[in-house]
């Protein structure tokens, strides 16, 4: 099966088709070129084959789509982007929302920028700073992060980033009971929904958090 059969099943599992045109999992396929282009001297991510990026980082990504709104203008801010997931692929799919993807590694801000030239994104910006240095000029909807922390970590410094009613959302893979216990005082869970990823064994789950009232 090729790349492109391969996403394009994976995103009609997900039932994504309608947003998830053609066009743009052409450029979700060109995020992965320069991602491996430049996976060869900065070490971005552990994975190298095609497939395999497909699945656990296009996919993966893209499942956390139907949690999240869906109104035009939304700021989301992704902490600890790295390699750009899941802020690049979520940037490609929703052109309407802006992103910030923050990162305290200078080689991987680099690589996010240059990734933001060529594909290109406009309505991304990237901050090569540490979350808790880092002020941004306006409060975000949206605050999520993949491999960034543990919960407890991820919400202390996430939180303040946020507008009165937004989201915290970490993607995580097996259920986080441990880390739930831990969570700072102020943070409600509003919802951890399993995550069913095509192509990728094993648990994943989305831990959604607010400030509690």
């Amino acid at each position: 099966m090729t790349s492109a059969a391969l996403l394009a099943d994976g995103v009609a599992v997900l039932g994504l088709t309608a947003s998830v045109g053609a066009d743009v999992q052409a450029k979700l396929l060109a995020y992965l070129a320069v991602l491996d282009k430049w996976n060869r001297t900065h070490n971005l991510t552990a994975i190298r084959e095609t497939d395999r990026m497909i699945t656990h980082h296009l996919l993966d990504s893209l499942a956390v789509l139907p949690h999240l709104p869906s109104r035009a203008g939304l700021r989301v801010i992704d902490i600890g982007s790295g390699g750009g997931l899941p802020g690049i692929p979520l940037a490609i799919v929703r052109p309407n929302w802006q992103f910030v993807l923050l990162d305290s590694n200078f080689k991987k801000a680099t690589f996010l920028r240059q990734a933001a030239i060529e594909l290109p994104l406009p309505n991304v910006e990237v901050v090569a700073a540490r979350v808790e240095q880092y002020t941004p000029s306006a409060p975000f909807d949206i605050a999520i992060s993949r491999a960034f922390s543990d919960l407890a970590v991820f919400a202390g410094a996430g939180r303040s980033l946020l507008t009165p009613d937004g989201r915290l959302v970490a993607m995580k893979g097996v259920y986080p009971h441990e880390e739930l216990t831990h969570l700072p005082a102020g943070i409600g869970v509003t919802a951890i929904p399993a995550l069913k990823i095509p192509g990728l064994d094993g648990d994943r789950h989305l831990v959604i958090m607010e400030r509690a009232a």
